[in-house]
C-alpha cells in the first residue's frame, strides 16, 4: 500500500523510546512529521535525525510534532536518543505494522535483513490528512527537508 497527498494518514500507536505509547489520531490539532528510517546507529540514520534535532526549533515554531519511526526495539532507540540527545520522540514499529500501512518497508535490505523500514518522509496536517509524502528506495538517500520545511510553513 502506498500513501500519497491528500490521503487520510493511517492511525497508529506505537511504544516511544521513554516507553509511553503514542497515537497519531492524538495529535489532531497539529502538524505532525513522520519520519521512518532503517536503523539506529548507522550513518545516514545517524545524521538524518541529528539534522532533525539540530532544526527543532523551526518545527516546533510550525506547530508541528516530529515523530521518527524505526523497527528497532524500544530499548534500542532509547539508547539511541541517549547517545545523540534527540529531542523528539522516536518510535518503536518492532511489528512492522506501521511501516507496512505506509508503504514505507523493504522487503529485503541489504541483501540479508526482511522487513526494515524504508527512509520516508510524511507530513501529516492538523485534521490527519497527508500534505506530503516521500518513500525513498535507496536508504543512502535523505528526505528533502526545504520541501518539508515549505508545506510547514504553508500550513503553520
Amino acid at each position: 500500500m502506498s500513501i500519497n497527498i491528500g490521503d487520510s494518514a493511517p492511525d497508529f500507536t506505537l511504544k516511544s523510546h521513554t516507553g509511553e505509547n503514542v497515537t497519531l489520531s492524538s495529535n489532531k490539532g497539529e502538524n505532525v512529521l513522520l519520519l521512518f528510517f532503517p536503523f539506529a546507529f548507522t550513518g545516514v540514520c545517524t545524521n538524518e535525525l541529528c539534522q532533525t534535532r539540530d532544526s527543532i526549533d523551526f518545527y516546533t515554531g510550525a506547530n508541528a510534532k516530529v515523530l521518527a519511526i524505526s523497527v528497532d526495539s524500544q530499548f534500542t532507540l532509547s539508547k539511541f536518543a541517549e547517545a545523540n540527545n534527540l529531542n523528539f520522540s522516536l518510535l518503536s514499529d518492532f511489528n512492522k505494522t506501521t511501516a507496512t500501512a505506509y508503504g514505507s518497508l523493504y522487503d529485503q535490505f541489504i541483501g540479508y535483513y526482511n522487513g526494515v523500514a524504508k527512509r520516508s518522509a510524511f507530513v501529516v496536517d492538523k485534521e490527519g490528512v497527508v500534505r506530503y509524502a516521500e518513500v525513498l528506495e535507496s536508504a543512502g538517500d535523505i528526505p528533502n527537508f526545504t520541501a518539508i520545511q515549505d508545506v510547514l510553513k504553508e500550513l503553520a
